[in-house]
């Protein structure tokens, strides 16, 4: 049975380019905050890194906060659209914020200024606009396939944006005049590229009626619960407590894969070579990207695919391994491809199981929580991403680590090694035993089977 199609390319398109918006904030910020605030700003790591983790304890509320508020909109844009326009001018405003840090400021309110914007950012205006951005992928069309190739497109930008930002982000920092000017400026530049991606992405599609949503039953009085009812919603889900823990170890592996910046400048002594492995990243996932719908189709489903592919992920982390101790930068970058390459799928199709996701909350609770549904994303790359830079700042300080130094201790040198090779392939592994327990497909159609069989039954008796 062929699926009715809601979407044409250019709103696949549109849709995706989001990501580009996503990613000159979650990009910039995640590969560059931490050298910028140690080597430009002059402060601790350490403290840094405290800092961060005590910004999330505000994340976790939030997320859930605007997820329930998403789902509970009404407006002329839709339930998501609205949060995901307005909430990016904040996203910009405080991205310039951060990587403008005046320098005539004393360092306790250098470190006040830092931690403000960052949990303004984080825990409000980024959390408002991505987690409505992802929740339009179950918002705008019911086609699975559909779902995947937007989840598909979304990540090609990503992982483009993200490959370009990585590439370019140092030199354009020196073409702008360097020190803090230069990061000042390349802020804004990335926050005006950001405001106008993200409002042509949001007038690109347009979401479903709630009835169409609902295969035809309109929204009632039983589709209303609070922010308690909504946690219990998500956190009875045990396929969202799998794709939360997922996430937020995706973001803390790309934490520590961030740390290459450190790395090839104190051990590699040669920081563009930060640039190259970014492309060793990040062309692979966008090739990986292009075939997952055609793979998820061949392979009748997500699950074998996404599982396949962290297997060849986990071996290829492990092999970088032993590259960097053999000290070969050409192995370490043919196998950081292959890693990065079987990771792929799961980042294309990741939308689509969260939105099977959020299939499975209403076949088993009769709630309909796209919106909150969604709240894994924005609370998985904030948690996991702030958790990650925190533990690359408390483990630099804790090495000894010492921006104004050319040449590092060997205790730093250690560590290093540790957060750039080591973690990630631990990483790899848990997540890897996550995705073999992560069928929601199967089960859904389980219950879909057993919805049948219980509709037969009452029409016989009947």
């Amino acid at each position: 049975m062929n699926e009715k199609k809601y979407l044409k390319w250019y709103n696949k398109v549109g849709y995706g380019s989001g990501d580009i918006a996503g990613n000159v904030v979650y990009a910039f910020l995640s590969s560059f905050v931490m050298i910028y605030l140690t080597n430009t700003v002059g402060l601790n790591p350490g403290i840094i890194g405290t800092l961060i983790a005590v910004s999330k304890l505000f994340d976790g509320v939030t997320d859930v906060f605007f997820g329930s508020l998403i789902d509970k909109t009404k407006s002329r844009l839709g339930k998501a659209r609205p949060w995901m326009l307005y909430g990016y001018i904040g996203c910009a405003v405080t991205l310039v914020a951060i990587f403008a840090i005046p320098a005539n400021m004393g360092e306790f309110a250098q470190y006040a200024w830092f931690f403000i914007a960052y949990t303004l950012l984080n825990a409000v205006f980024y959390t408002a606009n991505n987690i409505a951005y992802s929740a339009l992928t179950a918002l705008v069309t019911k086609n699975s396939k559909e779902r995947v190739q937007m989840g598909s497109y979304r990540f090609i930008f990503a992982f483009s944006t993200s490959l370009l930002i990585q590439s370019l982000t140092i030199g354009f920092v020196e073409w702008m005049g360097g020190g803090a000017a230069g990061w000042r400026m390349v802020a804004i530049v990335y926050a005006v590229i950001g405001l106008v991606v993200n409002t042509i992405s949001v007038f690109s599609v347009k979401e479903l009626p709630e009835e169409e949503l609902n295969d035809g039953k309109a929204s009632g009085a039983d589709e209303k619960y609070s922010l308690i009812d909504a946690g219990k919603l998500l956190f009875t889900n045990k396929y969202y407590v799998m794709i939360c823990a997922t996430y937020i170890l995706q973001q803390i592996y790309t934490a520590m894969l961030n740390m290459g910046i450190y790395y090839m400048t104190y051990i590699l002594f040669n920081e563009n070579l930060y640039g190259v492995f970014s492309w060793a990243i990040n062309i692979p996932l966008i090739i990986a990207l292009l075939v997952t719908p055609f793979l998820v189709e061949k392979w009748k489903g997500m699950y074998k695919l996404n599982l396949t592919g962290y297997v060849i992920g986990t071996i290829g982390r492990a092999l970088v391994v032993v590259a960097g101790y053999l000290g070969s930068v050409p192995l370490m970058l043919l196998f950081t491809g292959i890693a990065a390459f079987g990771m792929g799928p799961w980042q294309g199709d990741m939308n689509a199981v969260i939105a099977s996701c959020s299939e499975y909350t209403y076949l088993t609770k009769k709630k309909r929580v796209d919106g909150t549904m969604y709240s894994c994303t924005s609370l998985g790359i904030k948690l996991g991403g702030g958790i990650g830079i925190a533990i690359t700042g408390w483990l630099l300080d804790l090495s000894g680590f010492d921006g104004t130094l050319a040449v590092q201790s060997d205790s730093c040198i250690q560590m290093l090694q540790i957060m750039y090779l080591w973690v990630p392939v631990v990483i790899a592994l848990i997540i890897t035993f996550i995705m073999s327990k992560m069928n929601v497909e199967r089960a859904n159609e389980k219950l879909l089977e057993e919805q049948a069989l219980k509709e037969e039954d009452d029409n016989w008796y009947n």
